[in-house]
């Protein structure tokens, strides 16, 4: 029951709901919606940045970054419960939520740049689910991140980089699953870079901790995905790593 409600979780919940062509286009660039209103994906522009001097972190990803369903995805989603605990910790951080439904490893890759002006002090990427999902080729997941994090390298050098852990559906086989899953294991050995366990540990399969659907995250569910990545970010920023703010 665990691995097909991965399954439904990850085609819904990366693609950003059960209506696709919403908020994205078949290749996974995104297309500017209306308006974003309560249960809706958020605009693929990236949130308005609050007037603080807290160092800027960007978070480039998918729908589960992005929010998607949450009645307020600037306060509820994920990246915004990370600030809470840096705040609490005493650490404040800046949000640049760039979550895109739909997005590919190779989508993150095509909008990466322009998120890192000004250089952040960081940045998480939460990419590979779509990647998956289709039963892209494992090489171009490689390549993109790689890449992703190459230009990472050339505009903000001094920046450490967070790649949160996904998983792909189990009927793909037993060897693309463990291709995938070592695409991960390698970015954790570059240098400046630090992978966290799987993003939706403990939140998928939970009903409590996801939507009326059974497969978005509420509010809760988000929670748990920052309590997830927040101890290996402040470890990076901790670390002496991080560029202008």
């Amino acid at each position: 029951m665990r691995i097909l409600f991965l399954l439904f979780a990850f085609w819904i919940a990366a693609c950003g709901g059960s209506e696709p062509g919403a908020d994205e286009a078949v290749d996974g660039t995104a297309v500017q919606p209306p308006t974003a209103t309560a249960g809706s994906a958020p605009s693929s522009t990236p949130t308005p940045e609050p007037a603080t001097d807290a160092p800027r972190v960007v978070f480039l990803g998918t729908s589960l970054t992005a929010g998607y369903g949450l009645a307020d995805p600037l306060a509820e989603a994920w990246p915004a419960r990370v600030a809470d605990l840096a705040a609490a910790d005493g650490t404040p951080i800046r949000v640049v939520n760039g979550g895109v439904s739909g997005d590919t490893s190779a989508g993150g890759l095509r909008r990466i740049v322009p998120l890192l002006s000004p250089a952040p002090a960081a940045v998480v990427l939460e990419l590979g689910a779509n990647d998956g999902l289709r039963g892209l080729p494992i090489d171009e997941l490689r390549s993109n991140l790689d890449a992703t994090i190459d230009s990472i390298r050339i505009h903000a050098p001094d920046a450490p980089v967070v790649v949160t852990r996904m998983e792909p559906p189990r009927n793909l086989g037993a060897a693309y699953v463990d291709a995938f899953s070592g695409v991960f294991d390698s970015l954790a050995t570059r240098d400046g870079v630090s992978v966290t366990p799987f993003l939706l540990d403990g939140v998928a399969a939970v009903p409590e901790l996801n939507q009326r659907d059974g497969i978005h995250p509420v509010a809760e569910g988000h929670r748990r995905m920052a309590a997830t990545v927040w101890p290996v970010l402040r470890d990076r920023l901790g670390a002496g790593g991080g560029g202008a703010p």
